[in-house]
């Protein structure tokens, strides 16, 4: 197993968390020298904030671990590609790098519609990959909405 599997595992964990709650199964973690700094996952529906993606709690807890705003030397893995907020999020924290599973054909800005994290117009760019546990990863949200669109 891979570092990045290891630590996309642990995004997994917490995208199973936020189906306990009917939220869409979405995990991040933010890893910093071989530890998670920053966990979370998506809670949009349970706290009624549209802000409250996975990696936006992941980062304001790893920003709060670190006692800094900057999360410089610090990876973020997420089970599904950031969207433009995300992305932006990132980008305005100094992640170094994002891994995430399923790419997003609907919002993703990190290599699908669009690539935020390396356009050279800002001034930090990230680097990142997917396809990590893609399956994996895809399959979470694929059961979750065909389990919602049973039940209607």
């Amino acid at each position: 197993m891979t570092e990045d599997e290891r630590w996309m595992l642990e995004a997994i964990k917490q995208a199973e968390m936020a189906e306990k709650l009917g939220e869409v199964p979405i995990g991040a973690v933010v890893v910093k020298e071989g530890r998670i700094v920053g966990a979370g996952y998506n809670l949009r529906e349970t706290s009624l904030d549209p802000t409250s993606h996975a990696e936006m709690v992941a980062i304001r807890q790893a920003s709060d671990s670190l006692e800094a705003w900057r999360l410089l030397g610090c990876t973020l893995y997420v089970t599904l590609e950031p969207c433009p907020m995300c992305a932006g999020a990132i980008l305005q924290s100094r992640v170094e790098r994002v891994v995430y599973g399923a790419p997003d054909p609907k919002a993703g800005c990190v290599g699908t519609l669009m690539d935020l994290l390396q356009d050279a117009r800002f001034n930090h760019r990230a680097e990142w990959t997917s396809g990590v546990l893609q399956e994996e990863c895809a399959d979470l949200l694929r059961h979750f909405f065909r389990r919602l669109r049973s039940r209607k």
